[in-house]
């Protein structure tokens, strides 16, 4: 569902943080739940940096820039429904669900530790992608891809504006730090148990 509505690129990175975050859960958190005092200050401080770093995304044109780089049908409507508005509500049930140790928390929070814990490196990796469309145009764009009007989609391309840059970029590792740390500090736990 995900392909069919914003394309390949997004559904592999998220969908790629979700394979690895199912089988880091399934081998640690879904077998032995972690004391809440372990997890869960990593699990919102990730989170935390996640909303900070969404906030720099939502005001430097993520969605539009991700419609130009993949040639992807993905609105600012859309991408404020999902990672501003939806996922904030799972992180809130899941943060509960952590404090009692319910077994599905443990994925989502797997999933968040990889997701933005790790995969944000490639708000580093976008600004050295050629945009799919008008590549060489450094002006802003409109265009209707897949049905879907996507307005003012700009172009981070490193060579064509001169700019080491992409929506999110300077936020990036806000959310990657206590995420890959708790990455370490549960994988470690495991290998100790």
């Amino acid at each position: 569902m995900g392909y069919l509505s914003i394309g390949l690129a997004p559904v592999v990175i998220v969908g790629g943080s979700a394979l690895a975050g199912l089988i880091c859960w399934s081998c640690t958190y879904l077998r032995n739940p972690v004391e809440p005092r372990i997890i869960l200050p990593l699990f919102l401080l990730t989170v935390a940096g996640l909303q900070i770093h969404i906030v720099e995304e939502y005001l430097m044109g993520f969605a539009p820039a991700m419609s130009r780089l993949f040639g992807i049908p993905w609105s600012e409507r859309s991408f404020l429904m999902v990672f501003a508005l939806i996922g904030p509500v799972i992180y809130t049930f899941t943060s509960l669900g952590l404090y009692y140790k319910i077994p599905i928390s443990g994925f989502v929070a797997w999933f968040i530790f990889i997701g933005p814990g790790v995969a944000e490196f490639t708000h580093f990796i976008f600004p050295l992608m050629v945009p799919e469309l008008l590549p060489h145009d450094p002006h802003l764009m409109t265009a209707t891809i897949e049905g879907t009007r996507i307005p003012g989609m700009p172009n981070f391309y490193f060579r064509t504006t001169g700019r080491y840059y992409f929506p999110g970029l300077w936020t990036a590792v806000l959310p990657m730090i206590p995420g890959c740390l708790a990455i370490y500090r549960l994988l470690i736990r495991k290998m100790i148990k």
